[in-house]
């Protein structure tokens, strides 16, 4: 990546947060071969999710990958990070020129359809601090990504996460806005999604 000419973004001017968009920071060609290598070598996993006392297969497919001795929770799922291979490092030191941080941590989620989806949520957890820096890198198919402040109902945002792209939530974003991945009935293929983070 060449420092001298910084990627280009979209900020967003939203109440209660910070949200920056770059829609090509990875240019085709490398983006289809990390999504290839992605799908077949990292060790997928799908965990059961309990909401409001019904158990269910979660609708995509996880990994966790980071620093040795952090585990992440969610949603009572506590997963155990695998080592960093290349390619999640490569990526990372990518993530990180742009972002200006250290990051720990990355889930891995891997949307196979338009059936796999990821419900509203903000990345909130105690072990990720206060106003959390959430890094996320998106390959494979385009899928909407819906954004909604917690008390402003009319504060809405929707963008489509294109193949190659860094998505950037800091400031205090998770604490006043939810995000989510909705199904969609349309026939697509798969999206493979990694969310950099900082454990504490």
């Amino acid at each position: 990546m060449n420092t001298l000419f910084p990627p280009e973004n979209i900020h967003f001017e939203l109440p209660d947060a910070e949200i920056i968009y770059y829609p090509d920071l990875f240019g085709k060609e490398k983006a289809d071969t990390f999504f290839e290598k992605l799908k077949t070598e990292i060790p997928w996993q799908q965990d059961d999710i309990t909401v409001f006392g019904k158990t269910y297969p979660q609708p995509r497919l996880t990994a966790l990958f980071g620093n040795e001795g952090k585990p992440y929770s969610y949603s009572n799922i506590v997963m155990q990070p695998h080592a960093w291979n290349s390619l999640l490092l490569f990526i990372k030191n990518e993530i990180e020129e742009v972002c200006n941080e250290n990051f720990t941590t990355v889930l891995l989620n891997y949307y196979r359809d338009g059936k796999d989806s990821n419900g509203w949520h903000a990345d909130d957890e105690k072990e990720l601090g206060r106003n959390p820096v959430i890094a996320s890198v998106s390959f494979g198919v385009e899928r909407s990504f819906h954004l909604q402040h917690n008390s402003i109902k009319e504060q809405k945002l929707k963008i489509n996460l294109e193949h190659g792209s860094l998505l950037i939530m800091k400031g205090p974003t998770q604490h006043f806005w939810k995000h989510q991945i909705p199904k969609t009935a349309k026939p697509i293929g798969s999206r493979i999604n990694l969310t950099f983070r900082i454990i504490k």
